[in-house]
């Protein structure tokens, strides 16, 4: 019998051509699209981190004046200066600690500023730790009502919305007692001085009556 062999037909090498060619542009749309979604998943994290960040820092503000002893200095400015002089939430482990809360003009950075005892501008013998908190700070206002122990902290970083909290119930500065001066009290005998009118009839009329009053003992005895 006569074998009858069918040709089956190929592909061309303008048809492999094409069809790599095709591939090659979905594969590149493909690349572009995931290079994308790893960018913005990127630049999602970095905020995320960043927004976590600036949380930790304003909830380390609040309790910096939570566990504070009242005794809180404030000078306005465009930026304000914020001062605690002694707080108990230390992050260095410090039993109290003053704490400054300031912005500096380079990137208009917020800082704290923790040590035991030191006034700003800082000398350089001050031994204190500085942690750079937010950059890019548009606004940090606070104010502060001491008779009504409440204080009000609004920090905005730019292109974002303003982190505010108000707290009641600060405790009442203590005051540091003024120590008396000693005070003698006068004796009878200087008294009576003091009723006869000036310091040098005084002692003139007192030393005279000292010494009839001793006479007069002397003449008793005899």
């Amino acid at each position: 019998m006569a074998k009858i062999f069918k040709m089956r037909k190929g592909f061309t090498l303008i048809e492999i051509l094409i069809s790599v060619s095709l591939l090659s542009l979905v594969l590149m749309g493909l690349y572009e699209s995931l290079d994308i979604q790893r960018a913005s998943n990127k630049h999602l994290f970095e905020y995320l981190q960043k927004s976590v960040k600036r949380d930790r820092a304003i909830m380390v503000l609040f309790n910096d004046l939570l566990k504070s002893d009242g005794n809180i200095t404030l000078k306005k400015s465009d930026f304000d200066r914020l001062c605690i002089n002694s707080t108990v939430n230390s992050l260095y482990g410090l039993p109290s600690a003053k704490v400054c809360w300031a912005v500096l003009k380079q990137k208009n950075t917020l800082v704290r500023v923790e040590g035991n005892d030191y006034n700003l501008p800082l000398n350089s013998e001050d031994r204190v730790e500085i942690d750079k908190v937010i950059e890019n700070l548009d606004l940090f206002d606070i104010t502060y009502n001491k008779k009504k122990a409440k204080i009000l902290v609004v920090a905005q970083v730019r292109g974002s919305k303003p982190y505010t909290f108000l707290l009641r119930g600060l405790s009442p500065p203590i005051k540091k007692k003024k120590k008396k001066k000693g005070f003698k009290k006068p004796s009878q005998g200087q008294g009576g001085e003091s009723k006869n009118g000036g310091s040098g009839r005084t002692q003139g009329g007192g030393a005279g009556r000292v010494d009839d009053g001793q006479t007069q003992t002397e003449n008793i005895e005899k």
